[in-house]
């Protein structure tokens, strides 16, 4: 056994397509994104097991522009080029962006403040643009994108989004939901959602709530009723996972890492899953 003082943790920034794999966490049978990683990374650093800890754990289809996560290596790692030599042997679906020491107390999951993702609708009557259909949900209904944002302003704030998750036995589903923002940019609607953690399928389940204000068949006020009731609601349909995009997690200045690390672990059990 490696002792703590012979490892050198490393903040790895990453980039993927979801579309080829099931989720970010490894799975029996299944080709994951930490699967194809830490795999790339036992081959270039030719050791015999690794552990990457990821910020959020993306659902399968989900995807991602500012994954992060940390491995713990060996010390006598050779680190020079090491970034480099994962993308020549990781499929281009995936990329390391950075890859370098962390600082002191970083810990990818825990010491994070939030988490940014963006889900994009098009309700253009051809659909996608073919090199957005990846990532981008066509819809054939016209979506009211400033109805969509009035419903979005009464979701902020800390509350028990029971309503818009999965259920996790042991989990709580207290969130603070730091940004909502709903706009039209040249034909798509772009949900911008920020917050401390998300629990399984919040986010697709919250635009889901978004889009039936929308399409006019709810009022905006609708989705505040559903959120307040704390019960999953047949009105809120949980949308594909392939609009839906990671981009930014924010950490705290490094000298807070740590202090950030264990409050978080003091509310926060046991995972921190996208959706």
């Amino acid at each position: 056994m490696i002792a703590d003082d012979e490892l050198v943790r490393l903040r790895m920034d990453l980039a993927y397509d979801g579309t080829p794999f099931a989720g970010w966490a490894r799975q029996p049978g299944q080709r994951t994104v930490q699967g194809d990683v830490e795999d790339a990374l036992m081959r270039v650093a030719r050791l015999p097991a690794v552990r990457l800890t990821v910020a959020g754990r993306t659902d399968s289809g989900v995807h991602a522009l500012g994954q992060v996560a940390h491995v713990d290596l060996p010390a006598g790692t050779p680190l020079g080029g090491l970034a480099r030599r994962l993308n020549g042997v990781l499929d281009r679906a995936v990329r390391v962006k950075g890859l370098a020491p962390a600082p002191e107390g970083f810990d990818a999951r825990f010491s994070a403040l939030s988490r940014r993702y963006v889900y994009r609708i098009t309700d253009a009557p051809h659909g996608a643009d073919p090199l957005r259909r990846f990532d981008t949900l066509a819809t054939p209904r016209p979506l009211d994108a400033a109805a969509m944002a009035e419903a979005a302003l009464l979701l902020l704030g800390e509350h028990d989004f029971a309503a818009f998750c999965r259920r996790r036995a042991g989990a709580t589903t207290v969130r603070t939901l730091l940004r909502l923002d709903v706009s039209r940019v040249e034909g798509v609607v772009l949900a911008d959602v920020e917050a401390d953690a998300f629990c399984h399928s919040m986010v697709r389940a919250l635009v889901g709530a978004l889009v039936a204000v929308g399409e006019g068949r709810r009022r905006p006020e609708w989705a505040a009723g559903v959120l307040g009731r704390a019960v999953r609601d047949s009105g809120v349909t949980v949308l594909p996972a392939h609009g839906l995009t990671l981009v930014e997690v924010r950490y705290p200045p490094d000298a807070q890492l740590a202090a950030r690390a264990q409050v978080t672990r003091a509310v926060r059990v046991p995972t921190t899953s996208s959706g």
